[in-house]
């Protein structure tokens, strides 16, 4: 009786230190190009009325109202990464005058990319306090000056702790797998040089990094970071494995009829990543194995045999759907 009685009491002590800690999530989505409906100096002509898309202000409210779906259909996450954003615009227009999200911050920067596309991330005020932010711009190989999106990141507060969130979309293959990897390359140092830079390694094996050396980096990092976003390459691909070196992947192949964020080729890969710092512990934590693919059945469509996400557009062909990737997240006990 004794010993029931001591188990008794252990397993509800654990059940109330569990309930104490509240689950919450945070999220990145590419959103297949949302632009709105105007037209600026930016390359915008492919979504603008009058264009062979026919894009018009009804398809974008649409546009709007399924992102929306997504998010709450994720819970509403506390932050949310996203990327093929055209300006602040289009991401305020998701949040705005929407009572579920009326506590929500945006973070923005306008970058030089060539089609005119963007990062940006929202986030619940309510719970986060934003302590800083700012964007890392940088230049691709053989060329002298930026033309692709930057690098955005955040540092939140919640209560006596802190994270950093960056948000990614680098280069894609358009011009080949192999013939591009030095641009998403180029990304990854970018991107690899900042965490090295904030939990403050010592200024020669940052230099041996970016200069392509061998430098071990286990258990440098000391900072709480989530890395985010859609880096156009799989994670056994040269750009990640940059970043793998220093936080730990958590999104990774599933069972099942989808087995990655994107479909192409009658193939499913990941392109759409989440990395964690290993320190992510205390008031704030990341719940482990809590990396997940988002495959919604309002999601997914059928196609020539294949289940594939159902995207906004085939070509110019208007198939009014969600976006060509899935939306990827992970989850905090904010205790």
């Amino acid at each position: 009786m004794k010993i029931s009685l001591f188990i008794a009491v252990v397993m509800l002590t654990f059940a109330a230190q569990i309930s104490a800690q509240k689950t919450s999530r945070i999220a990145f989505y590419n959103v297949e190009n949302l632009f709105d409906t105007i037209d600026n100096p930016n390359d915008d002509a492919e979504f603008l009325p009058g264009s062979k898309s026919e894009w018009n202000t009804q398809k974008y409210q649409e546009k709007l109202g399924h992102i929306r779906e997504v998010l709450l259909a994720m819970n509403k996450p506390i932050i949310v990464g996203f990327s093929e954003i055209e300006n602040a615009g289009v991401v305020r227009d998701i949040i705005r005058n929407q009572k579920a999200f009326k506590n929500y911050g945006l973070v923005h920067y306008e970058s030089p990319d060539a089609r005119g596309i963007d990062v940006a991330l929202i986030y619940d005020s309510s719970k986060l306090k934003l302590l800083q932010s700012n964007h890392l711009r940088f230049n691709l190989p053989s060329e002298d000056k930026a033309t692709t999106r930057d690098i955005l990141w955040a540092q939140f507060g919640y209560k006596k702790s802190s994270f950093y969130v960056m948000v990614n979309h680098w280069p894609s293959r358009r011009s080949g797998t192999d013939e591009s990897d030095a641009k998403r390359v180029a990304a990854a140092q970018v991107a690899a040089h900042f965490i090295d830079s904030i939990n403050g390694l010592r200024i020669h094996k940052v230099i041996q990094a970016l200069e392509g050396k061998p430098v071990s980096m286990a258990g440098n990092i000391t900072e709480n970071i989530i890395f985010l976003g859609d880096l156009n390459d799989h994670p056994e691909n040269n750009a990640p494995k940059i970043i793998d070196e220093r936080l730990d992947p958590m999104i990774k192949k599933e069972s099942g009829p989808t087995q990655g964020s994107y479909f192409y080729n009658n193939e499913w890969g990941i392109l759409d990543h989440i990395y964690v710092s290993t320190s992510f512990y205390g008031k704030t934590k990341v719940v482990p194995n809590s990396g997940m693919i988002h495959n919604f059945p309002f999601l997914m469509e059928e196609y020539k045999g294949n289940i594939q996400p159902k995207r906004t557009y085939a070509g110019t062909k208007y198939l009014g759907g969600y976006s060509d990737h899935l939306p990827v997240s992970v989850d905090l006990f904010l205790r």
